[in-house]
């Protein structure tokens, strides 16, 4: 459980591995993460929910172990607040990016 909770049912998921960040963990210690999140989310009853995961401080990591937040959303008060600042899009060149990112994966 979170100990600074954003709502009721705020719970962590921690891998075993440690890593400061999502780069840092061995994908065969990332497998059950998202089964878990799925499990905390189904014993809270909660019906909306956000599963979040920082990597590094300026994307407000505060902890540097590598964890993942399942946050009940109940109502518009409680829960995570965010704001989305979306940027006007060339389409162009998001397919460029797209390409791009693709070729390293």
């Amino acid at each position: 459980m979170d100990i600074n909770p954003l709502s009721r049912g705020h719970a962590l998921v921690i891998p075993k591995y440690h890593g400061a960040k999502l780069g840092d963990i061995p994908d065969d210690h990332l497998s059950e993460i998202l089964p878990v999140v799925k499990k905390l989310a189904v014993a809270t009853e909660a019906i909306d929910f956000n599963v979040l995961q920082n990597n590094g401080s300026i994307a407000h990591q505060q902890v540097h172990h590598v964890h993942f937040h399942m946050i009940p959303k109940p109502s518009i008060e409680e829960g995570l607040g965010i704001s989305w600042p979306a940027q006007a899009t060339d389409m162009d060149k998001l397919k460029a990016l797209f390409e791009h990112l693709k070729s390293k994966m």
